[in-house]
């Protein structure tokens, strides 16, 4: 897949070749609704034998319009999000720089200056995508702006399991802060993932006989809340199957930076350094102060063992 960063106005030289069938939107999670929205693009471009592009954005556009919590955590940061898209069969990606000035745009000036220049043939989005403010920059009035330039494909709304609720970015959010990470892998089509590097930690873990590794986590990544989870580590390449705690270290008097440790089910090697991907599996249970460390190990025991049970029915 190839990435083109580009930015407002667009550079016609930036542009691939030819014309393409572009699916849009931030796409953050890269859940099964996205997917439904690309995988329909896909379809079109299979027919009319054109490149798969994607438009999306290098940040999250409210970033333009309001005040948000800092720093913003994604689902799936740039990078993660790109390899998504690769697996997703995308051809070509055009991430633009998202800024008051892109923002602003009226809804023509976006149509004729951004679309028009990617050289679309035909436009995929899901029924709630918006180009500018809601009320006239929707899927609903896009035909009045394109004026039949290009053919117009709107993906309306994927429920969730449940079926009460639309699958979407803001629903996965909830439920990672939460801690629902099997729902939350539900709606996203595929198991959460984090990135991080391990770093020293404090040891503890070795001396009651589950060594774990610290990882430091990327910034700009949403964690899952605090708990006791099902994982699996992802390291030189090669995936791993433990447990990992998101907390505190209570029992061992509170600490005052949150953590990530994940014990490795026969794993013994020192990765310190190493840059680690996160696959969160399921949730145990919640963090616990336990009266002695020995109370502690007794609960890793089980853990360790209702992780391995989870682990053997995933595979």
């Amino acid at each position: 897949m190839k990435t083109i960063q580009l930015s407002y106005p667009i550079d016609p030289a930036k542009v691939a070749k030819g014309p393409v069938v572009l699916a849009m939107g931030f796409f953050d999670g890269v859940h099964r609704g996205h997917q439904q929205v690309i995988g329909q693009a896909r379809e079109i471009a299979a027919a009319r034998q054109q490149p798969l592009a994607v438009l999306t954005y290098d940040k999250l556009p409210a970033i333009v319009f309001r005040q948000l919590p800092q720093p913003v955590r994604y689902l799936t940061p740039l990078p993660l999000k790109l390899q998504l898209f690769a697996k997703l069969g995308v051809d070509v990606t055009y991430v633009m720089d998202f800024t008051s000035t892109v923002g602003h745009l009226s809804p023509q000036n976006f149509v004729d200056e951004v679309l028009m220049q990617l050289q679309v043939s035909a436009v995929v989005a899901g029924y709630d995508h918006t180009y500018g403010p809601r009320e006239i920059a929707n899927m609903q009035r896009l035909p009045d702006y394109v004026r039949d330039r290009f053919t117009i494909r709107t993906v309306g709304k994927l429920a969730a399991n449940d079926g009460d609720m639309k699958v979407s970015s803001t629903a996965i959010r909830q439920l990672i802060d939460e801690g629902q990470v099997g729902a939350a892998n539900e709606q996203l089509g595929y198991e959460y993932l984090t990135t991080g590097i391990v770093v020293h930690g404090f040891a503890r873990g070795r001396t009651i006989g589950f060594p774990t590794a610290n990882v430091q986590w990327t910034e700009n990544e949403r964690i899952p809340a605090i708990g006791v989870y099902v994982v699996q580590l992802k390291v030189q390449g090669h995936w791993y199957d433990g447990m990992a705690s998101v907390g505190y270290n209570v029992t061992f008097g509170e600490q005052k930076n949150k953590t990530i440790e994940v014990n490795l089910f026969n794993f013994a090697r020192e990765i310190y350094g190493e840059h680690v991907v996160v696959r969160w599996v399921q949730r145990l249970r919640g963090e616990v102060k336990f009266a002695s460390a020995t109370e502690l190990v007794n609960q890793l025991k089980k853990d360790r063992q209702l992780s391995k049970e989870i682990l053997g029915q995933h595979a």
